[in-house]
């Protein structure tokens, strides 16, 4: 039995290599497309360049390993099916259980590798990514403007005819354009000769100083006919400052939150402590606003309303106890706190609901390390007993089935941890949705594999159908006899 063990081991270790190998460089790629616009025309060396895509890599094995698990298995168990190495084996009296035994080890191996990998390298990866990426900013600020075209750096698009000096920080013929933010449309433009940016370790803003040059500035008339006269203001000046905040250098798609999110970066006991930190914060934060609203609440009782009652009874209608003045500023009064009330009550619940979803992204973090585990079992037993059910091996049939099964795993977890992440349902079931969902093929496909039963009983199909056609055929042949 060993021989047998080492020849499965072997034949899924190596198709399991080939494809991760293969599906690593696709993920790769796309990682490359999606910060294409960071890399390139900043005349970023190589060895930079290399560095980026190292520390970007981690994130990939999540998605990767699974996949390949899948497919190696497809094509390895459809391999050994579709060249009846499995039917000598039964014949022989070794069930696909006590094949499968060996290979199960092997995953359980490669699961808790996954583990450390996702409990202690991705998070130091995407920590160092992060600093790489903002360190690139701050050693080489000029990385962030392109020669001879406009470059988007936070409210500012920027264009420079020329770059000099040892990390490009002396620019020549620069053209600025000041976005607008109130919105009317205004715009402000700056026109230097040259000019310098100047940067430092100790401070996250960027200097760009500008010399010799002119400010115009669009001004917005309140009549609206005046308009058409395109009034601007113009002046000039020998040196000008702009203050850039460096954050918006180097600025990815605001969606891709696992660049901003600090969860990314932690561990597992990180995690767990930063997130019974959380959560006495937002328990205190609960606790002091209540006691707040009922310290308000009593300042706002009329102290001599008690005194009143001793002396008459309670009326109906307590605002006739007053005049029209009296009337009116407690009108006034009630209604400015109750907007009062609401308004801070609006806030306070916007608050909670973002410290809710921080929470939540953090408890998904910490379940997403441990669903990688459960993902390589479920991925192996749902693609052994696949691959030996349809018995083809190769990259046809097999490609089709991983890509549509692993699509739907990773449809069902994005899903799920979107929903939990905003609140709609516990981070647990989010994170956890799909194995669940996926869990049942896996039992159903290994069952029907153990004993021999096709992908889909085509009898269950055919059989009413048949019954169909007989008796439509028993009709129709007599009357033509009679005919």
């Amino acid at each position: 039995m060993k021989i047998l063990d080492r020849y499965l081991l072997k034949t899924f270790l190596g198709t399991f290599a080939t494809v991760f190998v293969i599906l690593f460089f696709v993920f790769i790629l796309q990682t490359v497309w999606l910060f294409i616009a960071e890399l390139a025309g900043k005349d970023l060396d190589f060895v930079m360049v290399i560095k980026f895509l190292a520390f970007s890599m981690p994130r990939i094995v999540p998605l990767v390993l699974p996949l390949s698990i899948l497919l190696a298995s497809i094509m390895s168990f459809g391999n050994l099916s579709e060249h009846y190495e499995f039917a000598a084996m039964k014949s022989s009296g070794i069930s696909l259980q006590r094949a499968m035994r060996s290979l199960t080890i092997a995953i359980a191996l490669l699961s808790i590798v996954a583990f450390l990998f996702a409990n202690n390298v991705i998070p130091y990866a995407e920590f160092r990514f992060v600093n790489f990426r903002k360190n690139i900013a701050q050693a080489k600020p000029a990385l962030a403007i392109t020669e001879g075209q406009f470059s988007d750096v936070g409210l500012y698009n920027i264009k420079v005819n020329k770059k000099s000096g040892e990390n490009g920080n002396h620019l020549t013929g620069i053209t600025i354009h000041q976005k607008s933010q109130n919105g009317d449309g205004s715009k402000t433009v700056i026109r230097a000769t040259d000019g310098e940016l100047i940067s430092s370790d100790k401070t996250s803003i960027l200097q760009l100083v500008l010399n010799d040059g002119n400010y115009y500035q669009d001004i917005v008339p309140k009549k609206y006919e005046d308009r058409d006269k395109l009034p601007f203001a113009k002046s000039s000046f020998k040196k000008y400052r702009i203050n850039i905040d460096l954050s918006q250098l180097n600025k990815v798609d605001t969606k891709d939150e696992t660049v901003s999110n600090t969860n990314t970066m932690l561990n597992v006991s990180d995690l767990r402590y930063t997130l019974d930190s959380l959560n006495k914060n937002r328990n205190t934060e609960i606790v002091s606003f209540s006691e707040n609203s009922a310290a308000r609440l009593g300042t706002l009782t009329d102290n001599n309303a008690h005194a009143i009652t001793k002396k008459k009874p309670l009326v109906k209608n307590l605002l006739s106890l007053y005049n029209n003045k009296q009337k009116s500023e407690i009108l006034n009064a009630a209604s400015s706190n109750a907007q009062s009330t609401l308004y801070t009550i609006d806030a306070t619940r916007s608050e909670l609901d973002n410290k809710k979803k921080n929470i939540n992204g953090h408890i998904l973090a910490l379940y997403d390390k441990f669903v990688i585990v459960y993902a390589c079992f479920l991925m192996f037993f749902i693609g052994a007993p696949l691959g030996a059910i349809i018995r083809k091996g190769g990259l046809g049939l097999p490609i089709v089935f991983a890509v549509l099964i692993f699509i739907s795993f990773h449809f069902i977890n994005t899903f799920g941890k979107r929903i939990s992440q905003e609140d709609g349902l516990p981070p647990f079931f989010g994170s956890w949705m799909s194995s669940m969902i996926l869990t049942p093929l896996a039992v159903l496909l290994t069952y029907r594999a153990t004993n021999d039963i096709g992908l889909i009983n085509m009898d269950v199909i055919l059989a009413p159908v048949q019954k169909i056609f007989q008796k439509l055929f028993q009709k129709i042949i007599p009357s033509q006899n009679k005919e």
